[in-house]
This record gives structure tokens, C-alpha cells and sequence, in this order.
């Protein structure tokens, strides 16, 4: 394993750990798909969770004028699937707190839970485990902005941009992996439904 994993060695790992699975998906939005990444399932395990998040730390680290923030950098993450990486980040580049936003319901906007609050021109980074239409991270990167926060960069450990996704200029972006946007279909035009392959359906 490289000091940075490379993109075949995060694949191998996300494959080893069932993260990563092909076969025939039904996901929450009724399209079908060949392949399911739930990054979750790698980082159940310390020594992946630390791989991934150490490497992702060393990409942010290499940045000078993020290495100069970091004893009064702030990591922010949606919850609950960006703070395992959150906190795998802030631990290895020592960083100085972690915050998290969330929903109190689906369709609410996310808001930081009661009592986290940003400080006016505290420099944040942003953090999530995967991005693709890059809608949560906008919303997350908003939110940090309207309550006086200044965003300094974003990590992410696996980039699988669909057609339009934001691509956040000029601020620093990395990333571990980028994979190909997943081909979804509906469900009369998939192959894999009329091949008669069994289909497992992909919960919230």
C-alpha cells in the first residue's frame, strides 16, 4: 500500500470489504443500476477507516496554505456517512475540532445540532465519504458560509461526479478515487431485469 492509496488500491479495498458490490441494484429512487458503493462498509473495519483517512490527510497536508491552517482548521461533514472520514481526518492531520450538520427530517435543510457553533472567519474543510451530484456538499458548503465560517477546501475519499456536478473552483478538491458516474436505468429498459438476474433493492 503507497503512503497515498492509489485508485486500484482503494478499489481492491472497497472490494475486499464489500463496500463495493456489482451485481443488480434497485436503488431508494426506483432506478436500477450494476453497482452499489456504500463506503460505510469499509470503514466499519480501524485499519481501513485509518488507510483511507491517513491518506486523505496526506493530500491536504501537501497543500501549504492549508498546512499553515491546520492547528485552526475545522472539519465539517454531513452526517452520518461523511464523520467516520471526519474524524479519521481531523485525528491524523491533528486538526482542531470537528463539526457535522444534518437533517432533523427528510426534505428539511440541514442545520449544525444545537450549541456547534462556527466562529466568525473560522476556516473549515469540508468532508464527505463519496460525492456525486455534489448537491449535499453545496448545501453543507452554504450553510458553513452563512453562519460566518470560510471554506478552505474540500476532501472527499471517492469522486464519482454525475453529468453537472459542481466542481468547486478555485477551492482545493481532493479525492482518493474517481470512479465513473454509475449508469442508472429504469426499470423497463434493464438489461439485467430482462436477463432475470435477482435484483436487491437498496434501503435509505
Amino acid at each position: 500500500m503507497h503512503l497515498v492509496p492509489t485508485k486500484e488500491e482503494v478499489v481492491k479495498l472497497f472490494e475486499q470489504t464489500g463496500a463495493l458490490r456489482r451485481g443488480h441494484f434497485e436503488y431508494p429512487n426506483g432506478l436500477h443500476a450494476d453497482e452499489y458503493l456504500q463506503v460505510a462498509l469499509a470503514m466499519r473495519y480501524y485499519q481501513h477507516a485509518k488507510t483511507l483517512s491517513v491518506g486523505l490527510s496526506r493530500l491536504v497536508r501537501a497543500n501549504p496554505e492549508l498546512h499553515a491552517m491546520i492547528p485552526q482548521l475545522s472539519i465539517v461533514a454531513p452526517a452520518t456517512g461523511g464523520l467516520p472520514v471526519a474524524y479519521g481526518v481531523s485525528e491524523a492531520l491533528r486538526a482542531h475540532q470537528v463539526y457535522w450538520a444534518e437533517r432533523e427530517n427528510p426534505g428539511e435543510p440541514m442545520r449544525f445540532r444545537q450549541f456547534l457553533e462556527l466562529t466568525p472567519g473560522e476556516k473549515v474543510l469540508l468532508v464527505d465519504d463519496i460525492m456525486r451530484t455534489g448537491s449535499k456538499l453545496t448545501e453543507l458548503k452554504n450553510l458553513v458560509e452563512s453562519n460566518g465560517g470560510v471554506v478552505v477546501g474540500i476532501a472527499i475519499l471517492v469522486y464519482q461526479p454525475a453529468p453537472g456536478a459542481p466542481d468547486f473552483r478555485p477551492l482545493p478538491f481532493y479525492y482518493l478515487a474517481k470512479l465513473d458516474d454509475i449508469r442508472y436505468r429504469d426499470a423497463a429498459s434493464c438489461e439485467l431485469c430482462q436477463q432475470g438476474v435477482p435484483l436487491v433493492k437498496i434501503r435509505v
